[in-house]
């Protein structure tokens, strides 16, 4: 079993949902250009601007928009904006942990316009390190299950570095230390292997079973809390079981 969040596989089942929702592109071009603007314009020496570019174009994010977001970030923008990188934490539903990561012009609109969310959906805002002691950065991959290969896709990942390999029903989960995951990642898309999704993600030590209301509740909070412009990742501990989420999703 795997140190995977039963999180990270809701928020992997939710993808399609929240890409119709339009503002993926808004977001992912705001992450290129801070991206760019930390580590610089070159895809091939600034890892964190390698893994958003990737995300955007499994988006289907157009090249001239990448590009754009780049020159914009490394100073090539015409409108100034900046965005500073903040962190808030919170509970929801259940006592649900949550720990949600934004990029802002104006801290105070997006620390009332989070605050606001989480109340209308049964949670609150915490203070500053109230859950952030339970998440670990860790290095995500998922697989695309069908027609792969298990044992050989473990083989891979762990002689690449790895971490830990479980199997779903949809997909085939890859951990691994933040460090490792570049290697990873590309050891596992060499061998031919179709992956759907790689991200550096915060995963829960651990987790907190929601049920009944609580869980479409939490569901509902996720919304509108990704909804929001400046929410880049919402992240909480979680645990719906499989069943039930597909009775909400539908």
């Amino acid at each position: 079993m795997s140190g995977h969040s039963k999180w990270s596989t809701i928020k992997r089942k939710k993808g399609a949902a929240d890409a119709k929702r339009g503002k993926i592109f808004t977001k992912l071009i705001r992450e290129i250009a801070t991206a760019a603007r930390i580590g610089g314009g070159e895809i091939d020496s600034n890892p964190r601007l390698r893994l958003i570019v990737d995300k955007a174009k499994a988006a289907n994010m157009p090249k001239d928009n990448i590009a754009r977001a780049i020159a914009k970030g490394v100073g090539g923008g015409d409108d100034g904006e900046t965005y500073e990188e903040c962190v808030y934490e919170g509970y929801g539903p259940g006592g649900v942990a949550i720990l949600i990561e934004a990029l802002t012009d104006n801290r105070n609109r997006t620390a009332g316009e989070i605050r606001h969310a989480l109340s209308k959906h049964g949670g609150n805002l915490g203070s500053s390190g109230c859950v952030a002691y339970l998440f670990e950065r860790r290095g995500l991959i998922s697989v695309a299950r069908e027609g792969a290969d298990g044992d050989r896709l473990m083989e891979v990942a762990l002689e690449a570095g790895a971490d830990d390999v479980e199997e779903g029903d949809d997909a085939i989960d890859v951990s691994t230390s933040p460090t490792g995951f570049g290697a990873v990642r590309d050891a596992i898309a060499e061998a031919g292997f179709e992956v759907v999704a790689a991200e550096l993600a915060l995963e829960p030590s651990t987790t907190v079973s929601v049920t009944g209301k609580d869980a479409e509740q939490m569901l509902k909070l996720s919304d509108a809390l990704e909804d929001l412009d400046d929410v880049q990742q919402v992240y909480a501990n979680a645990d719906i079981a499989d069943e039930e989420l597909g009775e909400l999703a539908s």
